[in-house]
């Protein structure tokens, strides 16, 4: 069965692994998801990543981070740009996720960035997700 919002899919699959405290989990795998990934590994919202070759199909197996406490370090996941409703934002019009704590993860032209970086790059984009 195709999915039609991968994107979606992938945070769907992170939010249900952080409720019931999973270690790990496998995301099937695509550019953008491994561009996400390696965001989200740079800011500090998960140990670690890595593709891993399951059955026919490459999957993406991501290391979850907890604080001391068993606590999730990522408190929410959130879809912004959605198929059926694409969002835009202009550069001067990029959002700020909890007044700078949270990331917007943004797809420019110059690749998949976080809202700072597009900020400091001075590009607009899509914007995919918000993650605090």
């Amino acid at each position: 069965m195709a999915i039609t919002d991968p994107i979606a899919d992938m945070l769907t699959r992170m939010r249900n692994a952080l409720t019931i405290r999973q270690e790990t989990v496998m995301i099937p795998v695509s550019n953008i998801k491994v561009a996400m990934a390696e965001i989200l590994l740079r800011e500090g919202y998960i140990k670690s990543y890595k593709i891993v070759k399951e059955g026919k199909f490459d999957s993406i197996k991501v290391v979850l981070k907890y604080t001391a406490e068993k606590k999730s370090v990522i408190s929410g996941l959130k879809r912004i740009s959605k198929p059926g409703l694409r969002v835009y934002a202009g550069k001067d019009e990029l959002p700020k996720v909890l007044d700078g704590l949270g990331i917007a993860i943004v797809s420019t032209s110059g690749g998949i960035m976080t809202d700072k970086e597009a900020r400091k790059a001075g590009l607009g984009g899509e914007v995919l997700c918000f993650v605090w």
